[in-house]
């Protein structure tokens, strides 16, 4: 066996991950939810007033108020409104994949095309067949004017209407994509500071632990593409993961200095958290308190979950000094910075559903986490 074999044959053999897909992005909606309860309640709502309005103008007055025209012209606004609503409500997503004068035209068109058709339908129906019931004696006879009449109204209150959820959404998108650019900036500052000397480790054991070497290149890939990830929620199976990548790493370079106890109960792992919240957490509880420690000390990690919510708590000494240290104040104020990170992230997802808290007593630093559970 030639020498540049037998080298070969020692080195280690490099593990591939194959790459993962990238998400589809999803198409920016053109209109807000109609399918939501509320979207449905509102519009049933403008609608009766709608006809409530249309009555009155007919009627030519509060003195003259029809109530048999008030029921005949609410079941067709009414309809009209539902099945525009249950349309658009369909096509929301395809409409915000195209360009907004065609999907403003669309959205017009065919909500003048089921006035339309619900406008012939109503004649024939309500006129038609329960004729002997509202007009006597009277044979149907297609009304065009009241048609022409009915299409210009819907034309103008459905173009009045769509503009102004055209807006609403729009609005709406503007401040998604404000919340997003923040977490974004937010989770961006949270960048493991501990890069260099991880280097220095990976390099140290290249030449004594190759196999040892590759696998902290591997953790290392796993926690700077999760940090330069979309900032997005994740599996808390996969927030344990990337944590345990990053102690095995600190883990070689502080050796008996740090001393970990996960005690992680029967939690779903599904459950969604913000990416990157708890392993910020876990490095702030090293550089600040294991590391100033001469023998070290222990990280507790305790996540468990209730029918409400999902509790994190994490753990670790911290080295007593005086008020005076001006290097304590500094260490503080960046431990408090990544606590205001975390704590607004916690906030554009979940809102007041979510809380952190922090607390120092007897040599011992916790953090507290409550989510809502939110698969």
């Amino acid at each position: 066996m030639s020498s540049s074999q037998a080298s070969n044959s020692k080195a280690p053999t490099t593990r591939k991950k194959a790459p993962r897909p990238a998400p589809a992005e999803p198409a920016t909606p053109f209109l807000p939810d109609l399918c939501s309860s509320q979207s449905v309640f509102l519009l049933v709502l403008v609608a009766e007033l709608l006809a409530v309005l249309l009555t009155i103008s007919a009627s030519s007055g509060l003195q003259h108020f029809n109530w048999d025209k008030l029921a005949l012209i609410s079941v067709q606004v009414q309809w009209i409104v539902v099945f525009s609503a249950v349309a658009l409500c369909r096509l929301r997503f395809w409409l915000g994949r195209q360009n907004h004068v065609r999907a403003g035209v669309v959205s017009y068109a065919l909500v003048l095309a089921i006035t339309l058709v619900l406008c012939i339908a109503g004649q024939w129906i309500i006129y038609g067949a329960s004729g002997m019931a509202f007009v006597g004696d009277q044979e149907f006879h297609f009304d065009g004017w009241l048609l022409l009449n009915n299409m210009v109204i819907a034309a103008i209150l459905s173009g009045i209407l769509l503009r102004y959820l055209y807006l609403q959404q729009q609005l709406r998108n503007q401040q998604q994509a404000e919340m997003q650019a923040r977490i974004q900036a937010l989770q961006s500052r949270i960048r493991p500071h501990f890069l260099f000397n991880s280097m220095n480790s990976i390099a140290s054991l290249i030449a004594t632990d190759p196999d040892t070497a590759e696998r902290v290149v591997e953790d290392l890939s796993e926690l700077f593409r999760a940090s330069l990830a979309e900032p997005t929620l994740i599996p808390l199976g996969r927030e344990l993961e990337l944590c345990k990548h990053y102690l095995d790493i600190e883990q070689l370079r502080l050796g008996r200095r740090l001393q970990l106890d996960w005690q992680v109960s029967s939690c779903n792992p599904a459950i969604k958290i913000p990416s990157l919240m708890m392993q910020p957490l876990v490095e702030n509880a090293i550089f600040h308190g294991i590391e100033p420690l001469p023998k070290g000390g222990k990280i507790t990690v305790k996540v468990s979950q209730n029918d409400k919510q999902l509790s994190i708590v994490i753990s670790n000494p911290y080295l007593l000094v005086k008020r005076n240290n001006h290097h304590s104040d500094a260490s503080a104020r960046h431990n408090r910075m990544a606590l205001d990170n975390i704590r607004r992230r916690l906030t554009a997802h979940f809102g007041t559903a979510a809380r952190l808290s922090s607390s120092a007593e007897n040599g011992v630093f916790t953090t507290y986490i409550f989510c809502p559970l939110t698969l």
